[in-house]
């Protein structure tokens, strides 16, 4: 998670994009659950890897990832990757936690799955069927295991996008791997690429297995995040939970599901929903909003919207739609 999130600006100018807020909890405590759900097998430690402070990761930012995988029961360990030198660089940046069976995951991402990990493979790479491979990384397979590693193919080779989510059974030997590409200074395009890894330990033998995903939901830019937003809440809402809290104030208004509304939020002469998510301490008079993603400590008057996302500590008043608005913003 170490990138900037300079798609999604002006959200990743004062909160990482891996804490953006979906549903009522940041993106990559959702990945990290659903990544635990998978593997089926008790999570020692979550190793994350961020950038400086000086590319907009706040102060407070490893604190907070280090309670995320506290509250999962593991242990939290923090590392920086204080210069983008590529995913298998990010990767290494964590070495002295890269041992045993362990997952890489990509944290702009989440997915939902019914497929069971394997621990006896020797690893496993998720995947998706897309419309348009040429825009990603694909895999092709044979006997149900994967032979070759196609990064963005001009033509037709395969329709399954590796989708950023990664299992090894040996994390020392990934280590070793990547130390080898760093030591000798091999780079793809200025970087050092995880996908020269991955060749290289199926060159040795090892042999990976795709690992399909039912979704795959994208928190790229604002438009993918609004709309995973949506999704995570059909989700929440089909698993039968109620992500409404109890002390949400109504005065002449009307939440329609599946919506998450937060501690202490006040609606007035307003109807949210269907998926709406609104953080903790906001209030909301005279409004519509439905298909919508707003933060925390936001006030909203007068508004009527549609595919919004708003920042928190943000305040809006208007007659727009479709906006995308920071934190500490005002339109009034």
């Amino acid at each position: 998670m170490a990138g900037i999130g300079s798609r999604l600006r002006p959200h990743t100018l004062t909160v990482p994009k891996p804490l953006t807020v979906i549903a009522g909890k940041p993106i990559v405590q959702r990945l990290v659950e659903d990544i635990t759900s998978v593997v089926n097998q008790k999570i020692e430690e979550i190793a994350f890897i961020i950038g400086p402070a000086a590319k907009g990761f706040p102060a407070n930012t490893s604190d907070k990832l280090i309670k995320i995988a506290e509250e999962l029961g593991a242990k939290g360990s923090v590392y920086v990757q204080e210069e983008a030198l590529g995913t298998a660089h990010a990767i290494y940046c964590a070495k002295a936690s890269l041992s045993g069976p362990c997952v890489v995951a990509f944290a702009d991402t989440l997915f939902k799955a019914d497929f069971t990990l394997d621990a006896a493979a020797d690893g496993a790479i998720w995947v998706k069927k897309v419309e348009d491979p040429s825009a990603f990384g694909v895999v092709k397979l044979k006997d149900g295991f994967i032979t070759d590693f196609v990064e963005k193919p001009k033509d037709f080779v395969s329709d399954l996008a590796i989708i950023g989510i990664y299992y090894f059974k040996d994390g020392d030997k990934v280590r070793e791997e990547i130390k080898y590409l760093i030591d000798n200074d091999l780079k793809e395009h200025g970087e050092y690429q995880l996908t020269n890894v991955l060749e290289s330990l199926k060159q040795q033998g090892a042999k990976f297995v795709p690992g399909t995903v039912d979704a795959w939901m994208d928190c790229g830019k604002k438009d993918p995040t609004v709309d995973t937003n949506k999704q995570v809440l059909g989700f929440e809402k089909e698993a039968g939970n109620n992500l409404v809290a109890s002390d949400v104030v109504l005065e002449n208004s009307e939440i329609i599901q599946p919506c998450f509304v937060g501690e202490n939020v006040v609606l007035k002469n307003t109807k949210i929903g269907p998926y709406v998510s609104i953080g903790a301490n906001s209030v909301v008079e005279d409004s519509t909003i439905v298909n919508s993603l707003i933060q925390t400590n936001v006030t909203i008057l007068n508004a009527n919207l549609d595919n919004a996302m708003i920042g928190n500590h943000a305040t809006y008043n208007g007659k727009y739609t479709s906006v995308s608005i920071g934190d500490y913003t005002e339109l009034t």
